[in-house]
């Protein structure tokens, strides 16, 4: 079945990011454990989509994103100094570690501690991969069209279609 819009997908995909000039495998999908995601519901990166969508199950696909189509491009505006007395009765957390963050709009998203001061908290709110082009490899392993209520729920359960009980 070819992928469409209200289809789900399941697919594997192996994601190489180039580090030091080595291309490294950053992240993985298996057969065992498959990416499965409503197709045009705004989930995935749209580039992403774009480059499946002439697809169909049981095809390969090699493609690369460059940086803007992925993640955007490292933003050195993005690094934020967190006050310390913030975290008043809770641990400093360590270089590395991530936060989960919310601002002022209620919108939430991840923060990656990158140093630690005398008085504050250093923080890099950019996407750990952003200014990265992406290389995807993979296979798709199903397609279907959506359920009622996936569509209602603007998102896939499960690899078969159903929640897990």
């Amino acid at each position: 079945m070819k992928i469409e819009p209200q289809h789900v997908v399941s697919l594997t995909y192996d994601l190489y990011v180039d580090q030091n000039g080595t291309e490294t495998l950053a992240e993985s999908a298996t057969q065992e454990q498959p990416l499965t995601f409503l197709f045009g519901a705004g989930q995935m990166l749209p580039k992403f989509e774009e480059n499946l969508s002439t697809l169909s199950t049981g095809d390969t696909y090699e493609f690369r994103l460059s940086a803007q189509d992925a993640y955007g491009e490292y933003d050195q505006e993005a690094v934020a100094n967190l006050p310390k007395d913030m975290f008043q009765g809770q641990e400093i957390p360590e270089i590395g570690s991530v936060l989960p963050l919310q601002d002022n709009n209620g919108n939430r998203f991840q923060a990656q501690v990158v140093s630690v001061g005398e008085d504050a908290v250093i923080v890099d709110l950019n996407h750990p991969m952003a200014g990265q082009e992406l290389h995807f490899k993979g296979s798709i392993l199903n397609v279907r069209p959506a359920t009622p209520e996936e569509l209602s729920h603007g998102h896939a359960h499960g690899a078969d279609g159903h929640h897990a009980h």
